[in-house]
């Protein structure tokens, strides 16, 4: 399992928009992918898992991966989120 603390670096956190791109791009991975925020653990790869979290602009997220392609899943994730989903 693979772990990693990152910070939403946008103004309005995980909303409709970059919450589906975040889903989207869960899911290319086989590996499970859950984010954690507030205490709360949550589906990464389900629309309204991610949307249920509230996650807030300039938040600290733990996203984790477990599975084949945990690595290259927790890299690509963490970017993704780190550069406001551009």
């Amino acid at each position: 399992m693979q772990v990693q603390v990152t910070t939403v670096n946008n103004q309005i956190g995980l909303r409709a928009r970059d919450a589906t791109i975040f889903v989207h791009k869960a899911n290319e991975f086989s590996s499970s992918i859950h984010i954690k925020y507030n205490g709360k653990l949550v589906n990464g790869k389900s629309l309204l898992g991610v949307l249920s979290a509230s996650i807030l602009g300039g938040a600290q997220i733990t996203i984790y991966a477990d599975g084949t392609d945990e690595i290259d899943a927790i890299r690509e994730l963490s970017e993704l989120v780190e550069c406001s989903f551009y």
